[in-house]
């Protein structure tokens, strides 16, 4: 399959996963262009299927694959509960299968494998933090289609896409801890105004006009922030303005 990678070729694929991360918009766009590039990297005659498995709470997911037949492979063994993929995610260890059809560990699944023209596999773990496991899946058409320099060239690889990953979905985890902020804020800042409002109109207390502004919300049904812009708007006389907070 593929040679020994030269540190040249090591520092490229390290370069590009850095760029996957900066540039995709999301994890599962990294994770589809992961997918297709693992592919073509570990594969130079594009022989090799492969695919992604996320394993979230005991539940395993195929979250991206270089084409659309490997998805079918993986959920055959997530039907049967036993595989290399899944032993993969779940014991952390690399799991090769030379010929899928003198495979004893996992008989059932390797032999829908064999029929569906799979003749090797090759499941290596992605090391994730938090909750989450993960694998990078190759699928051979031939049986022994994985030496042991292509083995150890697959770890190293799963061992650079899997800082890769975690950087990715570290980045996600904070841009999405600084909307949720965002929208807290903005939330915050309406139902403020609203109560300053009401303040001035009734010339009453901060928790008077809260409690206005509550019984306001249970009386309709409708969110208090909800509620906080139409007040903000009412005395803006304006029923399109807007409260901002800036992070």
């Amino acid at each position: 399959m593929a040679r020994k990678p030269s540190s040249q070729r090591t520092n490229h694929v390290a370069d590009y996963l850095q760029d996957l991360v900066l540039e995709c918009s999301d994890v599962d766009e990294l994770l589809s262009e992961l997918a297709i590039f693992s592919a073509s990297t570990l594969s130079p005659g594009n022989s090799l299927m492969c695919s992604v498995t996320l394993m979230r709470r005991k539940k395993p997911t195929t979250v991206a694959t270089n084409e659309p037949h490997v998805r079918a492979l993986d959920e055959l063994q997530y039907g049967y509960g036993e595989g290399p993929c899944l032993a993969a995610v779940q014991d952390l260890a690399t799991m090769h299968v030379p010929h899928v059809r003198d495979e004893t560990r996992w008989r059932r699944y390797c032999t829908a494998a064999w029929a569906e023209g799979i003749g090797s596999i090759l499941a290596v773990p992605l090391l994730l933090e938090g909750e989450a496991n993960a694998a990078l899946n190759l699928y051979s058409p031939g049986p022994h289609g994985f030496s042991g320099e292509d083995i150890e060239n697959a770890e190293t690889y799963a061992g650079q896409a899997s800082k890769a990953i975690r950087l990715a979905v570290r980045i996600a985890q904070l841009t999405e801890d600084r909307k949720h902020l965002t929208a807290a804020m903005e939330s915050r800042t309406t139902i403020d105004t609203a109560v300053g409002a009401i303040m001035a109109q009734n010339r009453c207390s901060q928790d008077s006009a809260m409690k206005i502004l509550k019984i306001a919300s249970s009386t309709r049904n409708i969110k208090l922030h909800d509620v906080a812009a139409t007040v903000v708007a009412s005395v803006a006389q304006d029923a399109t303005v807007l409260t901002h907070f800036d992070a």
